[in-house]
């Protein structure tokens, strides 16, 4: 088995179809986001899934985030060999042997705050920890309906997870319903409700809640206006933007960070035919999403049909044979897990970031 490569030249262009990312565009949002989360009194946790890169992590670490957001052990331990010392793995786990032995790992180099939903999960948890330094925070479901006790629940599993040992240090939610048109405001407004009575039920199990943590990136401009009980928030995708974002009005062209370069094949039957197909800009189109994907320079044109190795694009602009253009993928994290490496555009060449988590 060959290894991937983990070093790339500056001045070598790849060939299309490759994800580029403005590392100008990049570092403004980073900004951005991490001095409004500072005005507001927040602190800033981003979710790394999104660009699964040490090298993204650290800018985003400098720039004022007080620690990471991780979905798996594995994104965990990629994080913790970059340096970061302060991780948060967002989701209930059931650990087998293995991962518990993994958690004790990390507990031992890192700052780790783990997730539980459930008492039956607390005791679990507990129980592959085996007193390894971790804190824990409840789930809940403020909306969305995937994971996460209801909001008068967590009293019960707080106080399971307390007496099997656990150090209980809070709550969070998830408001991935703002991922709609009709939801994208009041999705912050339901995570705030839930943070609320999860507050209350966490003090009325003896457990004074020092995280209460939500966020999502369509939501992120409203809960930044509007914390309410909110002390930290976990968006993701603000670091790139994507032809969500820009079809849900939570960011513009001028501040999409990452896109895919194709190569224009065809024109087969009067339409224009990229190179770039759903490996490499994943496969994903929401309800309310007008193609999979759209042309960062020509903000008309949508991608009707989408196979591994092809995008056909409607559009009114000519596109010559050979030519190169800017594909927004619709969601980022998904055209980011299908590369082996980021191509960092600095107006000085490209540079490889290796998408180091990937595949962990």
């Amino acid at each position: 088995m060959l290894d991937a490569p983990i070093f790339y030249d500056r001045w070598v262009t790849p060939s299309t179809p490759y994800l580029r990312i403005d590392v100008a565009r990049l570092d403004a949002n980073l900004k951005r986001v991490a001095s409004a989360a500072r005005t507001a009194g927040l602190a800033l946790r981003p979710h790394a899934k999104t660009h699964k890169s040490p090298q993204i992590a650290r800018r985003q670490l400098a720039a004022g985030a007080c620690g990471l957001t991780v979905a798996t052990v594995g994104e965990a331990e990629v994080f913790a060999d970059a340096g970061v010392t302060d991780l948060f793995l967002a989701l209930p786990i059931w650990p087998d042997p293995d991962r518990a032995s993994r958690l004790r790992a990390l507990a031992d180099r890192v700052a780790l705050r783990l997730a539980v939903d459930s008492a039956e999960g607390a005791r679990h948890l507990a129980s592959c920890l085996d007193g390894a330094p971790a804190r824990v925070v409840v789930e809940v479901d403020s909306g969305q309906h995937r994971t996460g006790v209801e909001p008068g629940g967590v009293a019960e599993v707080a106080g399971a997870a307390a007496d099997a040992g656990l150090d209980v240090v809070g709550a969070f939610t998830f408001p991935g319903h703002s991922y709609g048109p009709e939801t994208v405001v009041s999705a912050a407004a339901d995570e705030s409700s839930a943070l609320v009575e999860a507050a209350r039920q966490l003090r009325s199990a003896g457990v004074e809640p020092a995280v209460l943590s939500g966020g999502s990136t369509p939501s992120l401009e409203t809960s930044l206006a509007s914390p309410g009980p909110v002390t930290e928030l976990r968006p993701g995708v603000y670091v790139f933007g994507d032809a969500q974002q820009w079809e849900l009005g939570r960011t513009t062209p001028d501040r999409i960070a990452l896109t895919c370069r194709a190569t224009v094949i065809s024109h087969a039957g009067g339409r224009v035919v990229l190179d770039s197909g759903s490996k490499s800009l994943g496969a994903d189109r929401a309800p309310y999403a007008t193609g999979f994907g759209r042309l960062l320079e020509d903000p008309d044109a949508r991608i009707v049909l989408l196979s591994e190795h092809h995008a056909v694009v409607e559009t009114s602009r000519p596109y010559p044979l050979g030519s190169i253009v800017d594909v927004v993928p619709n969601h980022v994290c998904n055209a980011v897990n299908l590369a082996e490496v980021l191509y960092a555009d600095d107006g000085r060449g490209l540079e490889g970031w290796p998408v180091a988590a990937r595949g962990r």
